[in-house]
């Protein structure tokens, strides 16, 4: 191996990149966490999905523009130190980044036992290990390898969620409409916002495909309409799903089931087998995809001095950084058998927002600096990040307290 001189390698374009983001962003989002999301907001999720998609959508704009101004794979971090020349703020976002790819791919791991345990049962401890010794193995052997597996899982996901659409479209419903769009007083909204602190989770996705900026063909301009094609199609599946799952199963049900898709499939009467296959390809997506993105986080740092330069280092024959791949898979490891899912995804969502609200505060600084920019870049106007700061504040501040 040799640091710094072996070059990643160009080799995405935007249909792969989009089905990247489509697949990281509903990996675990809805196939593992709709149930969650219904014990908090009640026949209402299909509001806090859509309020967590809104919130997503600002955010994913300034991640958009600034990728187009910076295409470099350290991502957020860059961002940051752009806006503020701190190293030490931009090690500490960089950081808080890579752990919410692991935190993320733990708790995704967690939910792979359940969806497995519909053809299956084994200890918990011996399907997540050998799920992420596998995955680190694919994400070491090449990102367009990777990649291509990435879109094939994210076709299959997305079939899956069309197969769910139709099939609890045909079962009997529990809720009246009137009982799942109507708000009838402020505890509603409350409820909705709760939710949607959880239903945050799903979308945070947006930002994995900053990380592997510098294997895309021409990022400045990819990368951009990749991250708004995910973001808007994903809000789109999602709010349809939970509507459904709203309409078809008692919220008890809902909130209490390890496999909540497989679920609302038998309640319309149809095999579990299917969508349960599927499902399980989707958490496999999900964490794939969170370990290539701190895998490179790492590599991105590393080559900007602010990690360990062994982070660095690119396999010549995989064009992959093997080491900063294997402490990524290691650690994932470690958090998947120790901490249980919802802790998982609350730190996840927690140390998301902080960042978001960085990374839209540095979009501001920089456009108020009228720093230097590369010709063709996608700009939108100031008030979208001043948007999107305030509604990470909001809801971090609703989680906090």
């Amino acid at each position: 191996m040799e640091a710094k001189s072996t070059q990643l390698k160009r080799s995405l374009g935007l249909p792969t990149i989009t089905f990247y983001g489509i697949g990281t962003i509903i990996g675990a989002g809805i196939y593992v966490l709709i149930g969650k999301v219904g014990a908090e907001a009640g026949t209402y999720l299909p509001y806090s999905f859509l309020l967590a998609g809104v919130i997503a959508c600002f955010t994913a704009l300034s991640y958009a523009e600034l990728s187009s101004r910076i295409p470099m794979s350290a991502g957020a971090a860059i961002y940051v130190y752009r806006a503020f020349s701190s190293v030490r703020l931009s090690q500490l976002v960089g950081l808080l980044v890579a752990s919410t790819g692991i935190i993320s791919a733990a708790a995704i791991a967690n939910g792979f036992v359940g969806y497995l345990g519909v053809f299956i049962e084994l200890p918990s401890v011996w399907a997540v290990s050998a799920l992420l010794i596998a995955l680190t193995l694919l994400a070491c052997w090449g990102i367009q390898e990777s990649a291509a597996v990435i879109t094939v899982i994210t076709l299959i996901e997305i079939s899956g969620l069309l197969f769910v659409i139709f099939a609890s479209g045909q079962g009997q419903a529990v809720n009246d409409w009137s009982d799942i769009v109507v708000l009838t007083d402020i505890d509603d909204m409350s409820s909705v916002m709760v939710g949607a602190i959880l239903a945050f989770y799903a979308f945070i996705g947006f930002e994995d495909m900053v990380n592997v900026s510098e294997e895309i063909k021409e990022p400045s301009r990819t990368l951009p309409r990749a991250i708004l094609f995910s973001v808007i199609l994903s809000t789109l599946l999602y709010v349809l799903v939970a509507l459904v799952a709203a309409r078809t199963m008692s919220i008890d049900q809902l909130s209490v089931s390890e496999a909540p898709l497989a679920d609302m499939v038998i309640t319309a009467g149809y095999s579990p087998a299917f969508i349960g296959l599927i499902s399980l390809f989707a958490v496999v997506n999900g964490a794939l995809v969170q370990m290539i993105m701190a895998s490179r986080l790492l590599y991105g740092m590393a080559n900007q001095n602010m990690a360990p330069s062994l982070f660095a280092s690119v396999n010549q024959t995989t064009k992959t950084p093997i080491i900063a791949t294997v402490f990524v898979g290691a650690v994932i490891l470690v958090f998947a058998l120790w901490l249980p899912i919802t802790t998982l995804v609350k730190a996840t969502s927690t140390i998301m927002l902080s960042i978001f609200s960085m990374v839209n505060l540095s979009l501001i600084v920089i456009k108020l600096s009228k720093q230097s920019q590369p010709q063709n870049v996608i700009s939108f106007p100031m008030p979208f990040p001043i948007i999107a700061l305030l509604l990470c504040l909001w809801l971090l501040s609703a989680q906090l307290f």
